[in-house]
């Protein structure tokens, strides 16, 4: 027998397959395909298995909630003491600095060298831009490597589950350091370094509750 039920949290393909393999561990369920535009799961099973104990196969994984179609699908609340979430969001978050930071001072540094009469306007949105690409780049490389993503499935989940997150980092980053500095690389200068680093925490610290908030309620990210 086969029965269709939707599944709120899935958000990527990593998500899906998350989903499959913890259902297809439930006693008695033959097989699971997961339809990710529809939100969907369907179970194959040899005997009458309840939504409950499907429910409770998914346990381990507090953002997905299962219902049978037409039934009442209960959000997951929002709890802000959770400490492993925490560790993981800052995990993620922190692979988004070094992604994000290698293409913008990069980008400062090519600019100042090279075309140093560049307007601050300019080099900001330039190094944002640089920022943006370098922070995708490496999460899709994470992806791929540690995940085993296909090259097409990583690239879409590190622009889905990322993105607004490397924009506030960016923006958060760049304001700080043109704050401190001006804009200017002095790296002779101990300030450059000190609004460097600050500059750094900040990105780190302006997007850490969204992506905690993004892990808990849907549990999107992942790597």
């Amino acid at each position: 027998m086969t029965h269709t039920y939707k599944v709120t949290g899935m958000t990527c393909s990593g998500c899906a397959a998350t989903v499959q393999k913890a259902l297809q561990k439930v006693d008695g369920v033959t097989g699971v395909n997961i339809d990710l535009q529809k939100s969907e799961a369907l179970v194959e099973m040899h005997h009458h298995i309840t939504t409950g104990s499907l429910q409770a196969g998914l346990a381990s994984y507090p953002s997905y909630a299962l219902t049978e179609p037409g039934g009442v699908i209960k959000e997951p609340s929002i709890e802000w003491n959770d400490n492993s979430v925490w560790r993981r969001a800052a995990f993620n978050t922190l692979n988004c600095l070094i992604g994000c930071s290698i293409g913008d001072f990069a980008m400062i540094l090519f600019l100042q060298k090279f075309y140093p009469s560049t307007s601050m306007t300019a080099q900001m949105i330039l190094a944002v831009i640089a920022g943006l690409l370098t922070s995708v780049l490496f999460e899709t490389i994470l992806l791929r490597t540690r995940e085993k993503f296909a090259w097409p499935a990583a690239l879409h989940t590190a622009l889905s589950m990322s993105f607004i997150s490397m924009v506030a980092m960016e923006v958060v980053m760049n304001f700080t350091d043109f704050m401190i500095t001006g804009g200017k690389a002095a790296f002779g200068n101990p300030m450059y370094w000190t609004a460097l680093l600050v500059s750094m925490v900040a990105g780190f610290l302006a997007p850490l509750p969204y992506n905690y908030y993004k892990l808990k309620k849907y549990n999107r990210a992942c790597h």
